[in-house]
């Protein structure tokens, strides 16, 4: 008698742990946070942001990336986010796609402007950027060490003549 009860409160124990991992994990995930508005903006390329991803101004999480789709007409990528209502974003504000570090993903980074009017819920960030190519920059970076190098190099061989 006595290990049955002590099987139940364990079990009880096991169940209230499952309970609080699962409440946590639906808070955190955001799953099912349908306030806020929805607001989209184009880009010539998302290099790899995705739906679930953070939309931030100054470092702070004020949103989620909702959606992402190509436009066939003009082959830009919608980007759909859903922003808190807390953060009203001024018409003239821009959105970039960074980086959180070399190795890390991607977030949708808010930079607002000085207008005095708002975009609505539904509207349009008109200025965006794109993210910038790690290859590009390391190769760009690469051939200019080595133009500099061959520079060098050569007047050097006309100082000495």
């Amino acid at each position: 008698m006595k290990r049955s009860v002590v099987e139940t409160i364990l079990g009880g124990v096991v169940i209230v742990s499952a309970g609080m991992f699962l409440s946590y994990g639906y808070k955190t995930a955001e799953i099912g946070a349908g306030g806020g508005y929805s607001v989209a903006a184009d880009f010539s390329s998302i290099g790899g942001l995705k739906a679930g991803d953070a939309v931030q101004i100054s470092g702070v999480k004020v949103g989620t990336v909702q959606n992402v789709e190509l436009l066939p007409e003009t082959y830009l990528a919608r980007v759909h986010m859903n922003l808190d209502p807390a953060y009203k974003l001024p018409t003239d504000t821009a959105a970039l796609i960074s980086s959180e570090s070399l190795l890390g993903g991607l977030y949708l980074a808010l930079e607002p402007g000085a207008e005095e009017d708002f975009i609505q819920s539904g509207g349009q960030i008109r200025y965006t950027q794109a993210p910038q190519n790690l290859e590009q920059l390391l190769g760009q970076f690469i051939f200019s060490l080595q133009d500099e190098k061959k520079s060098t190099d050569s007047d050097g061989d006309q100082g000495s003549e």
